[in-house]
């Protein structure tokens, strides 16, 4: 800290604000870093015992065992598709369309793709 002992010793050293459960670790420099997505610890399986996430035959998406090991790590609270309707529909459409257009999909050109599986098995 710049200045005089007597300067410096009028302020009281604090630490400052510590973000407290933050899930990425702070480096030498106080920044976070990102160790990319809680999805990339889950075992990415579509086949086998156990596994986490559905073919894209089968609509892509999570299974169920997926959806638990996923809240259960990051506390979060996925919940399986709504294709009945409601609000969290709506949004996942909405969100997947804008993925589709950033991507240059076309579902009718390559229906094999998972975006477009999830899509079919939200009934977008």
């Amino acid at each position: 800290m710049p200045g005089s002992e007597k300067q410096n010793s009028m302020f009281k050293k604090t630490k400052g604000y510590v973000q407290q459960s933050n899930p990425f670790a702070v480096t030498s420099c106080g920044r976070r870093r990102n160790d990319g997505s809680p999805l990339n610890k889950l075992r990415k399986t579509t086949k086998g015992k156990g596994r986490h996430f559905l073919t894209a035959k089968e609509g892509a998406g999570m299974t169920e065992a997926g959806r638990r090991a996923y809240n259960k790590e990051t506390g979060g609270n996925l919940k399986a598709p709504q294709p009945g309707g409601g609000k969290r529909k709506k949004s996942y459409c909405a969100r997947s369309a804008g993925q589709m257009k950033m991507h240059n999909i076309n579902c009718k050109k390559t229906p094999k793709k998972r975006i477009c599986a999830a899509r079919r098995r939200w009934k977008c």
